[in-house]
């Protein structure tokens, strides 16, 4: 039997996409044999997770995760709304949250980060694809944490706690009650997810995004002849409209449409026992920003009809 090494390993997990420990033993089961390597993950059902790996998942679900002043969000998608209801699949995005929340948000890290009973997260995303039969994956994940003060947290769609379609955390800082920090975090949350502002303030949108919109109303104002310092203040004026629509603070509150969000917090700090910022917020919606694949089913049906 040959000695099995971190490069057969490495060669047989971009043969198969299979995960590593799956490699190892496959090798270890064939005696070092790559060719019945793979004929060993086959029958397992193993590889049947590397040929799904070009089909579009932008279903799935989003997740989060609460513990007092942190939390986490994450995306796993899945190709169908269907195994997002599978409760194996939803077992397996909750616990992502979790580990997460425990070890940190980045995607690349998390994926390696251990998983109970399974390897790593890599490895049970692998082994339930295998066992599914559906193409899934890590897209993204997303951490706040504050030093003193709560996050608030809230699922749109909900179908089991946690999950669902939409996530928003934010974070909440103050040296007020916790416990009313996070009822008013959640309310501040919902807003979120119903809104959809791009950053807290001014200061967080994207300047390629303000420099867009800038040409956007500097195009609209010169077609309509007027002269070039005229033009400056209409796209001046307009900006500031564009903040009020984007920036969480300066948002309509979706709980109180005659408060600004900010108006709304000032008037929570009462309550509170104490100042209020919002540091910061994440708003998850499953599949944003997927390009998902379009399909003929009439070509689908006669290319099997043929074959």
């Amino acid at each position: 039997m040959s000695t099995i090494t971190a490069a057969m390993v490495k060669d047989l997990r971009e043969m198969t996409g299979a995960g590593m420990m799956d490699c190892k033993t496959a090798l270890n089961e064939t005696g070092g044999d790559i060719e019945a390597a793979i004929d060993w993950l086959r029958k397992k059902g193993i590889t049947k997770a590397a040929k799904k790996a070009g089909r579009t998942a932008a279903e799935g679900l989003v997740a989060l995760a609460v513990e007092g002043a942190k939390g986490v969000v994450v995306e796993v998608n899945s190709e169908t709304d269907f195994v997002a209801r599978n409760t194996e699949f939803q077992e397996m995005v909750s616990a992502i949250a979790g580990i997460a929340l425990a070890s940190g948000a980045d995607v690349e890290a998390l994926k390696t980060a251990a998983y109970p009973g399974a390897g790593s997260v890599a490895d049970k995303i692998q082994a339930t694809v295998a066992k599914i039969g559906e193409n899934m994956a890590l897209r993204r994940a997303a951490a706040i944490s504050v030093g003193q003060g709560a996050v608030g947290s809230y699922i749109h769609t909900q179908i089991a706690p946690g999950l669902g379609k939409i996530a928003v955390i934010v974070g909440l800082e103050s040296t007020g009650s916790s416990e009313a920090l996070t009822a008013l975090g959640r309310q501040v949350a919902m807003h979120i997810a119903a809104s959809s502002p791009l950053a807290v303030d001014p200061s967080g949108v994207d300047p390629a995004v303000v420099e867009r919109e800038r040409g956007v109303l500097a195009e609209k104002a010169a077609a309509s002849g007027k002269p070039a310092n005229i033009i400056e203040k209409i796209v001046e004026s307009g900006i500031k409209t564009f903040y009020k629509e984007v920036c969480l603070l300066d948002q309509p509150y979706v709980h109180d449409g005659g408060k600004t969000v900010a108006q709304a917090l000032k008037e929570a700090e009462g309550k509170v026992g104490g100042p209020i910022r919002i540091t910061g917020f994440y708003r998850f919606a499953l599949g944003e920003g997927i390009e998902k694949e379009e399909s003929d089913f009439a070509a689908e049906v006669m290319a099997a009809a043929k074959g």
